[in-house]
């Protein structure tokens, strides 16, 4: 009697199993294949660590899982129960960070927003300007990049906004996510050249369109306006039968390539209007050449925050009022 007494005393002091939510996406590999070893492989762990993994979840809840008694390993009553407990916390864990991050966004004062490289250094500042007359911005977290993964950031809520070249003929990934937007400005993509000592383009698509022996620089996919251009002058490009001699994403690579003399470039006349008026490049091309583009302004579609969206209806008043 004394011995048992001693054994129940021992067992109260031992420290419980703790949950590990990651024990859940085990389980849930498990009872897709009831096979340990590929299991195992899915969880990029070892057999023997993943079957501890396995069994201290079992420990934690008092009760097998999986009937380990046949091949594959079959899920016990128990299991398909906890089938679907797992389910429900798998979705309501995935579901916490996007809440976390909204309530965070209801009361932050920072706007966070993606643009394009070419946006960043010419359209953006001067915009801001405008709109703080109207509204107190309070602080911008600014990241800079190519338009497919400023894209990407708003789709994945990295951010509130993103500033990018948009065409109404041409989808992309927001147009496809339906993400609102506001036209806050407007472009134009424009065919230049290096110019020659006569001030003279010294590549040049001339109005019968024979351009043979034309050397073109090019966007990658990664660019708006390379998706722009290929969409509105693809066929029209193709029947030149140029040389494309470099490929970039970056907008302000092509110019300075172009300024360099190493070919025709289809630029935002935002970014090299002092390069046209100084005759540093001169337009290469007839103006059915030219693309007219929109600058807008993205969001998400959910609720951004009091600042954010105070932000957003002060973007579309002066949208409006252009």
């Amino acid at each position: 009697m004394t011995n048992a007494v001693y054994l129940v005393f021992d067992a109260l002091k031992a420290p419980p199993v703790t949950m590990n939510l990651s024990w859940l996406d085990d389980f849930m590999a498990l009872a897709a294949t009831g096979n340990f070893s590929r299991a195992a492989d899915e969880r990029h762990m070892t057999q023997p660590a993943f079957s501890r993994r396995i069994r201290a979840l079992e420990e934690w809840l008092g009760a097998e899982l999986f009937d380990r008694s046949s091949q594959p390993a079959r899920l016990t009553e128990t299991g398909h129960w906890f089938r679907k407990i797992a389910q429900e916390l798998q979705a309501q864990v995935a579901k916490v960070p996007g809440e976390a991050r909204a309530i965070a966004e209801a009361s932050s004062t920072t706007l966070r927003f993606a643009a394009t490289h070419a946006l960043s250094f010419t359209f953006l500042p001067r915009w801001l300007r405008q709109l703080e007359a109207h509204t107190n911005l309070g602080p911008v977290q600014l990241v800079s990049d190519v338009q497919q993964r400023c894209e990407a950031l708003l789709l994945h809520k990295q951010v509130q906004f993103v500033l990018a070249h948009g065409h109404p003929q041409v989808k992309g990934p927001l147009d496809e996510a339906s993400c609102p937007f506001l036209v806050v400005g407007s472009d134009q993509l424009i065919p230049v050249s290096a110019t020659d000592g006569n001030g003279q383009p010294t590549h040049l698509i001339p109005s019968d369109g024979k351009a043979a022996g034309l050397q073109m620089l090019g966007y990658s996919a990664e660019s708006g306006v390379g998706r722009i251009l290929r969409a509105m002058k693809g066929p029209e490009l193709e029947r030149l039968r140029a040389q494309q001699v470099l490929t970039a994403h970056l907008a302000s690579v092509l110019r300075t390539m172009a300024l360099d003399g190493r070919g025709l470039a289809w630029l935002p006349a935002l970014l090299i209007g002092d390069d046209i008026a100084a005759g540093r490049l001169a337009v290469a091309a007839p103006d059915a050449w030219r693309i007219d583009l929109e600058v807008r302004l993205h969001r998400d579609h959910a609720a951004l925050g009091r600042a954010a969206e105070g932000f957003w209806e002060a973007a579309k008043a002066a949208s409006d009022a252009a």
